[in-house]
């Protein structure tokens, strides 16, 4: 092996699927896929989220759900981040559905010709969604576009805290709201939970669930299969003595005797530079400490514990005994962000008999 590999468990992947709609009782489990699946491969995810029995998926950006449909002949495809002007025929003509955030987004939808869309309500986030106080306007104004939305949707801000205040707020505003749509869209069905809301409890849930870090093996899904390993091959072993410094900067000094392994991957691949001396990758099992800043495309690791490995090694990054969410917090930040940022130049494999 010369280069990292990325392996994604399409099993696992489709096991947490089944895993988060059992919990999801009587609501539709969907699927978030945008990112690239979260940065995992939309091709192979989609093809085993859909041969798990997912129907609904949720993307970013147009660019997104247009990929998706061809790969999704029969998907609902939602686009979370709406359309606008042009970029409204060509979700029309692709069969998507746009989650319509703001009254100039509903004007673009209605002068494309209309259609299956959408509509997001701001809960409280201040992110995306109409706001409470432009709701009547827009329902007044749009009736005829909105008759054909099949959804109507918010997001929570805090639900991978199950005890903030801020959920039955924002709960409390969606129900608030949700009577004034549907009395202008009947046919449209309720959403207000991704992964954390899902966990919260069924009055979260209403018609949908929009599951997406769950899936992938991240919290606070705390029960799902690990879906990622990153393994890499040691390219080079020095003997440093004490007092010698590795890497930019000289930040790290060997206190004794050392032997640090040089691997082919840095912040290029997504290995943030934040985890410089603050991190271990994994050895037969046992723990080995980063040493020395992370470059762009190498990092240092100390193996003097490991006498045995030598050149021909392979080190576990991301793994059975290192989750991806703890990897993100030793560089200060959330699963979400490891997995996205990972890089193209991993050698990827997908295993799992639900590969399409």
């Amino acid at each position: 092996m010369d280069a990292p590999v990325l392996t994604v468990d399409l099993d696992a992947l489709a096991r947490n699927w089944r895993a988060l709609d059992a919990l999801s009782g009587t609501a539709e489990t969907g699927a978030a896929v945008k990112a690239d699946a979260y940065g995992l491969g939309l091709a192979p995810v989609a093809g085993a989220l859909w041969g798990a029995g997912c129907r609904r998926f949720f993307v970013a950006t147009l660019a997104e759900g247009i990929a998706l449909r061809a790969i999704l002949p029969d998907a609902a495809v939602h686009i979370l981040n709406g359309v606008r002007g042009e970029g409204a025929a060509a979700a029309r003509a692709h069969r998507l559905i746009p989650c319509l955030n703001a009254p100039h987004q509903v004007a673009d939808w209605r002068a494309a010709g209309g259609g299956p869309c959408a509509l997001q309500l701001d809960s409280g986030m201040a992110r995306l969604g109409v706001q409470s106080g432009d709701l009547d306007a827009v329902l007044r104004d749009e009736a005829d576009t909105l008759a054909d939305c099949v959804l109507v949707m918010s997001h929570l801000a805090c639900a991978d805290e199950p005890a903030h205040p801020q959920n039955a707020a924002q709960r409390a505003a969606f129900e608030a709201m949700l009577p004034t749509v549907r009395a202008v869209a009947p046919r449209a069905e309720a959403s207000l939970a991704a992964t954390g809301g899902t966990l919260l409890g069924a009055e979260y849930r209403y018609d949908l669930v929009r599951c997406g870090i769950g899936l992938y093996g991240g919290l606070p899904f705390a029960d799902a299969e690990p879906v990622v390993t990153l393994t890499a091959p040691i390219v080079q072993i020095r003997t440093i003595a004490a007092g010698d410094s590795v890497g930019y900067g000289a930040s790290w000094t060997a206190a004794r005797p050392s032997r640090i392994a040089t691997l082919p991957l840095g912040y290029a691949d997504g290995i943030h530079r934040a985890l410089s001396s603050a991190t271990y990758v994994v050895i037969d099992g046992r723990p080995a400490p980063l040493a020395g800043r992370v470059s762009m495309d190498l990092l240092t690791v100390d193996v003097t514990d490991h006498p045995h490995v030598d050149e021909r090694g392979i080190v576990e990054i991301v793994g059975p005994h290192r989750g991806i969410d703890a990897l993100a917090a030793d560089a200060g930040t959330i699963g979400y962000e490891m997995l996205t940022a990972l890089g193209t130049r991993y050698e990827r494999r997908y295993k799992g008999a639900t590969r399409n």
